[in-house]
């Protein structure tokens, strides 16, 4: 009776490779943030697992599971602002996975995540060293590059301290603990979902 219940009151959102992305990314980012300055070895290794986890992500992007790809989250800017305002009008719509606002987050957080991965691999790149170590990028000016790398770590920082306050925000506007949703990869099941078609996998 208890599983029936728990079933019928929930619907299934994120699939565990995505849950297990987003967990790894979040340990392997923040312990590569961390390592900067003092530890250089795991700094770079940590940059690494950042680097296959972004791969990963936009491969799943395309042919992951229904609510993974890109597609069924990321809507038009017109979509976006008028979420955006209703967002501050306190009243918002129920999306089944990202809402469109969150969707923007996350495609500037990958994008972002990216770049800092890319610069530092130029950046160790111009002492012989990592992946790229033997391409053109190998003769781009390390210093340089190691500003740019920084600048980018940083604005990825702010980008996550804004993404932490919209799912609070989210999580109050919808009556939906969006953490634990990614922990179990189950939301509150609803008759409200904008994009109800989406329920089918549950």
């Amino acid at each position: 009776m208890s599983t029936y219940s728990q079933k019928s009151s929930t619907i299934k959102v994120w699939d565990p490779l995505i849950r297990i992305f987003h967990w790894s990314l979040v340990l392997s980012f923040a312990l590569a943030f961390i390592t900067e300055d003092d530890w250089l070895s795991l700094h770079v290794q940590a940059g690494y697992a950042v680097s296959l986890l972004i791969g990963f992500r936009l491969i799943w992007g395309l042919i992951g599971t229904r609510q993974a790809r890109f597609f069924t989250f990321i809507k038009s800017p017109a979509v976006v602002m008028s979420y955006f305002r209703q967002m501050l009008s306190l009243k918002v719509p129920h999306y089944l996975g990202h809402n469109p606002v969150a969707a923007v987050m996350v495609v500037a957080l990958l994008v972002s995540i990216a770049l800092v991965s890319f610069t530092g691999m130029v950046t160790i790149a111009s002492e012989g060293q990592g992946p790229l170590a033997s391409t053109i990028f190998a003769s781009w000016s390390g210093d340089w590059m190691e500003e740019v790398h920084e600048f980018f770590a940083n604005f990825t920082l702010l980008l996550i301290i804004a993404h932490v306050s919209g799912v609070v925000l989210s999580s109050l506007l919808e009556g939906e603990n969006l953490v634990k949703a990614m922990i179990t990869g189950r939301k509150k099941n609803s008759p409200h979902w904008q994009d109800v078609e989406n329920q089918r996998d549950n």
